[in-house]
């Protein structure tokens, strides 16, 4: 079996590190990337640039009255000059910086409970650490990584700080002054993941039994296997829906799948969720050398490289056939088993 991305990333750094970074900043690592990108014309690139920039000028309107462009517009790709502050905007970052301008800088000021912030300085240099910005503590990524999580623990203390946040606030930092991607990432872990940081999970709990309930109607042969082999969807995808598919993507299409997340909310990771599945235990040859639960989730942890390339995930996940309506009828039908489930473990405590 291939080696999964993650295990690749605590291979020695003499065997992966390279003398000189790709074209995103890693030095190594598996979304490093050697491959050239195939270029549009610069007239293109243009086109599409001063077309991003009218429409940030004019959010509100864009927002209320077009938002089938904006989706769209982030379906094909934001150019890369925009990008930072188009995802500023699509996260609604833009309000929250405007409704308290100085607070991150007063978060800074505050002590913050001592028990978090040992857990953030240990735990800062584990993200993206064959990237440029965080190759060692004294790098500006890893001080503005601890500070971002710091102030977010101190300005949400019921959620406090969870390791699954670190990933997706240095992926934001790579991106965005801090101040900025602090307010990004508040909305992110606020808004489209609420409530999945909090103790008990429960949030990832119900969101892996919704996925579940999808696959069985996009992709039911893979639906099946992992019954058969008692596959829990929390095994596979705690990581993917935690980390908002930080670790788990090359870095090209991770960057194109947060373009829809931040226009489309959690439905698109839902959706990538789901092309992973499909595509990795689709054809019966795989799911026939599959024989129990270890090797089906080394199957799902160490995805074929063509699953996770950009334009497959994301041609894929958009000719997906689900509606908002197909998520609705699920999280309702979930809702309900839940509720006859605690119902009947309320009635056997009573016999």
């Amino acid at each position: 079996m291939a080696t999964s991305p993650r295990a690749l990333d605590t291979i020695s750094l003499c065997s992966t590190v390279s003398s000189c970074p790709d074209r995103n900043g890693f030095y190594g690592g598996f979304q490093r990337t050697d491959k050239p990108k195939e270029p549009l014309s610069k007239a293109q690139i243009i086109a599409r640039e001063k077309k991003w920039l009218h429409m940030i000028d004019n959010w509100s309107e864009y927002m209320m009255k077009n938002y089938k462009k904006v989706r769209d517009r982030c379906r094909k790709g934001i150019p890369k000059s925009v990008r930072p502050k188009a995802w500023f905007y699509l996260s609604g970052a833009y309000k929250l910086q405007q409704k308290h301008p100085h607070l991150y800088e007063e978060l800074l000021q505050e002590p913050g409970n001592p028990q978090i912030i040992e857990e953030i300085k240990k735990d800062k240099h584990r993200q993206f650490p064959f990237h440029e910005m965080f190759l060692d503590e004294e790098k500006i990524g890893q001080i503005e990584l601890f500070n971002v999580l710091k102030a977010y623990s101190i300005y949400n203390p019921k959620v406090g700080f969870c390791q699954a946040q670190a990933p997706i606030a240095a992926f934001l930092l790579m991106h965005m002054p801090a101040e900025q991607a602090f307010w990004c990432f508040v909305s992110v872990c606020d808004n489209y993941l609420e409530d999945y940081f909090k103790p008990g999970l429960e949030v990832l709990q119900n969101d892996a039994a919704i996925l579940n309930g999808l696959l069985k109607k996009t992709s039911p042969s893979v639906y099946r296997h992992l019954q058969k082999h008692k596959v829990e969807p929390l095994l596979y995808m705690t990581d993917w829906f935690l980390c908002a598919m930080t670790r788990t993507l090359p870095w090209e299409t991770l960057l194109r799948v947060w373009d829809c997340f931040l226009a489309e909310g959690i439905r698109v990771i839902f959706k990538v969720a789901l092309v992973i599945l499909g595509a990795s235990l689709g054809r019966h040859k795989v799911r026939k050398q599959c024989n129990d639960l270890c090797e089906t989730l080394e199957v799902l942890r160490s995805p074929d490289e063509k699953i996770l390339e950009e334009e497959f995930i994301i041609h894929n996940m958009l000719r997906l056939n689900l509606t908002v309506a197909d998520f609705e009828i699920e999280h309702i039908r979930q809702k309900t088993r839940r509720a006859k489930q605690k119902l009947q473990n309320m009635n056997d405590e009573h016999k």
